[in-house]
């Protein structure tokens, strides 16, 4: 019966887990992750515009990248590397749009805080972009608050 088996599938619950930020998944959430942005943002999406991010910088015990799963299917991500010392940059945080509004985003923050707190950041700090209200309300609810620019990220 395949009703019940996607009533199951849906059910089952969302890891999130550590995985090396070129792990398949992870190469898999970013480019979600970059296509959406593509035809969300007013002015689209330029990858080669976009501040880099070393693979080296998102592993221990510099950062860490996260995938979160259902079963084996990759649902979101995130990632975090160094910005200063003492500060940790919460970077490329995705969730695929049939998970969102369950708090997956909030669960995959949260661990990202841990990390950063495990890394020895007494802080952290993130970007985003006036067109991503969702994950702004989010950033709002966990207690981020609106700062002056920090880098040249044209997003």
């Amino acid at each position: 019966m395949s009703h019940r088996d996607d009533n199951a599938s849906r059910l089952a619950p969302v890891r999130i887990e550590p995985v090396d930020p070129d792990h398949q998944d992870a190469r898999w959430c970013l480019s979600q992750y970059f296509a959406e942005l593509a035809v969300t943002f007013e002015e689209g999406m330029d990858l080669t515009r976009a501040l880099p991010v070393e693979a080296a910088d998102c592993r221990p015990p510099r950062g860490v990248t996260l995938v979160a799963r259902r079963e084996q299917s990759p649902l979101g991500c995130g990632s975090l590397k160094p910005l200063r010392p003492g500060v940790g940059y919460i970077k490329r945080m995705w969730v695929a749009s049939e998970a969102r509004g369950l708090g997956l985003g909030s669960r995959i923050l949260v661990e990202l805080e841990q990390w950063a707190a495990k890394l020895g950041y007494s802080r952290v700090a993130l970007e985003t972009n006036r067109a991503l209200v969702g994950a702004i309300a989010m950033y709002r609810r966990r207690g981020y608050v609106e700062v002056e620019p920090f880098n040249d990220e044209p997003y």
